[in-house]
């Protein structure tokens, strides 16, 4: 994770982060419409020579007051956090969101976040920006409220291409498999990342060790089905030649086998079968669907498969530089 200060209490905020240059969001994803509002953030500080600071929210909105509505969170907890940082901002502000919290008018929210937290000189928000209760401030809200408490507000239009970049998108595009969509809009691949564990080691003795991911990973899980991906080691030094590595990656419940399983991630390091990754802390990328799961009627069906899902995973790498 890059260098930057991250808070929960906006009353322990650090004095070198004050006045500072401010932007708002869940900024689940960190897709690319979030990082033209960063982006922007970043360059505003530069500018003024003030710091900058992201301000967010934990857990959901959403998930507080419609939990039942509740978005599968495509970069939860620190997956989200260490994007933010990778940005270039100074602060992150997580604010703890609760029913209590969601009852402030949008005028006590701005004045406890953005003038007492922050003395933000600046506020940089998407146009289709809410807050404050039912949602009750926007844009317009904030413009005034800055006249009145002495902040500039930038708002800047949406970010597409064709349409609009969002979370929402990102989550229908990896639901239906499409992670090469997803990564239009995120400007990456989308990853999930977890602890290595012991699977029933069907891979090893079919000549195809996998790599499996335990059940507390974090990131959303695509569709079910194999993929071209890529397998970082997030333990090694960011120089080791072994730290990311092509893969197969598949995504199910290993129908031919008849089990029970769990929805698993498996990722084959394509022609490694030296690798030990057991108890390994690793980030598994998603590239380019390649097809569905299957239910195979013999071992030897199932190897022919797997085979071809190799090389169609090294075809598909090998014109691709890993993020």
């Amino acid at each position: 994770m890059s260098v930057v200060h991250r808070w929960t209490d906006p009353d322990r905020t650090p004095e070198q982060l004050r006045p500072s240059v401010v932007a708002l969001g869940n900024f689940d994803g960190v897709h690319r419409g979030h990082r033209a509002v960063l982006g922007t953030l970043v360059e505003l500080g530069r500018e003024r020579g003030l710091p900058t600071v992201a301000v967010t929210f934990e857990p959901h909105p959403v998930a507080v007051l419609h939990p039942e509505r509740a978005p599968a969170l495509l970069t939860p907890g620190h997956l989200r956090d260490d994007l933010l940082a990778a940005t270039g901002i100074d602060g992150l502000l997580v604010l703890p969101f609760t029913r209590e919290f969601a009852a402030q008018t949008p005028e006590e929210f701005v004045r406890a976040t953005f003038v007492d937290a922050l003395s933000a000189a600046v506020v940089v928000v998407g146009k289709d920006t809410r807050f404050g209760v039912r949602n009750s401030g926007d844009v317009d809200t904030l413009r005034q409220l800055g006249e009145k408490l002495g902040f500039e507000v930038v708002a800047l239009d949406d970010v597409g291409d064709g349409a609009r970049f969002s979370s929402s998108a990102v989550r229908a595009a990896l639901v239906d498999g499409d992670v090469a969509g997803a990564a239009r809009i995120l400007g990456r691949p989308h990853r999930v990342v977890g602890t290595v564990v012991h699977g029933h080691h069907r891979g090893r003795d079919l000549g195809y060790p996998t790599a499996n991911l335990g059940a507390d990973s974090l990131g959303l899980v695509p569709a079910e089905g194999v993929y071209a991906g890529w397998l970082t080691r997030l333990d090694l030094p960011l120089d080791a030649p072994d730290r990311t590595l092509p893969a197969a990656v598949s995504i199910g419940t290993n129908p031919t086998f008849a089990t029970k399983d769990r929805r698993t991630v498996e990722a084959y390091v394509l022609d490694r079968t030296d690798l030990d990754l057991y108890d390994e802390h690793v980030m598994v990328e998603f590239v380019e669907h390649i097809r569905p799961t299957l239910r195979f009627e013999s071992i030897d069906d199932l190897c022919s498969a797997m085979a071809k899902d190799v090389e169609a995973s090294r075809r598909i790498l090998t014109r691709i530089v890993p993020s």
